[in-house]
């Protein structure tokens, strides 16, 4: 038994002094930049961020013939298929981007958005 411990002892002590001698050091690292088709996307997306896009809401949508809609005057009610509780549509250039509910503040009319579409429709939506 004493064979064995005499020639394990040595290598256990020797590896204890090995890492007592060794010195740790912090890591040292390059300061993280942007690459530059990161930056080139950022650069592109403020150019967008000023441009006007037309916003609309679509309350619904009916059918008529040209009979009923010359018959049209103030006071008419046109009906629509969606139902007064059913979400409204918002258009974003003419292409569904979020759906809302309509909601009144002081005298004006506004939307709050309850949905938007998957952002992947919306990509979609872009090159129609």
């Amino acid at each position: 038994m004493e064979s064995v411990l005499d020639q394990t002892a040595p290598s256990v002590i020797g590896a204890e002094q090995r890492e007592q001698n060794n010195l740790v050091q912090s890591a040292q690292f390059a300061p993280v930049h942007p690459t530059p088709a990161e930056s080139s996307k950022e650069n592109k997306l403020e150019m967008l961020l000023d441009l006007s896009l037309s916003v609309s809401i679509e309350l619904g949508r009916t059918n008529m013939v040209i009979r009923d809609i010359l018959e049209l005057k103030r006071g008419s009610v046109v009906e629509f298929e969606k139902l007064a509780s059913e979400p409204v549509d918002i258009l974003i250039n003419g292409k569904k981007m979020a759906q809302g509910e309509v909601v009144v503040i002081e005298k004006h009319f506004g939307i709050r958005i309850t949905s938007l579409v998957e952002a992947s429709e919306r990509i979609k939506n872009l090159g129609k």
